[in-house]
């Protein structure tokens, strides 16, 4: 997930918007620390469980990132107004966990990740991840490198 994090940072850029969902330990968080060795930012990219939101400045003068948790969220996009996003969205890469519902009105172009643990014979595969990442406006349309995404990795 890290790998992937670190692959899909190189696509980035200011005004980026991106959506994270999966189940509790699917790997939200680790992919989003792959994100920041990307973008050279400042500081742990740990969850923002219960602070909902850090701020990782660039260390290479690139965009800060933007980590927030809107799982403790409940009321959309007005609760998140409070956080200010859309203020840090032009000049940030903003990556929301659990935002699906919550953030969209954020941005029309939107990069949304879904993270599932693999399940093979009636069991969870707990080293095993499939992921789907799936563009959404014209930002992410034909030339945008998500095709540079496919195939497998391993931890």
């Amino acid at each position: 997930m890290q790998e992937l994090g670190r692959r899909i940072a190189g696509l980035l850029r200011p005004g980026d918007l991106v959506l994270l969902t999966g189940e509790l330990g699917a790997g939200k968080t680790t992919l989003t620390r792959g994100l920041g060795e990307g973008l050279g930012v400042r500081g742990a990219v740990t969850s923002p469980t219960f602070v909902i939101a850090r701020v990782h400045p660039s260390l290479t003068g690139g965009p800060a990132l933007v980590h927030v948790d809107a799982y403790r969220l409940g009321g959309g996009l007005d609760e998140m107004e409070d956080l200010d996003l859309d203020v840090s969205l032009p000049e940030s890469v903003v990556v929301v966990e659990w935002g699906d519902g919550k953030v969209e009105e954020l941005s029309d172009d939107r990069l949304h990740v879904v993270i599932a643990r693999a399940v093979g014979h009636e069991e969870v595969l707990d080293d095993v991840r499939e992921v789907a990442v799936r563009g959404v406006g014209a930002r992410w349309g034909a030339g945008a490198g998500l095709e540079a995404l496919a195939g497998a990795f391993s931890e």
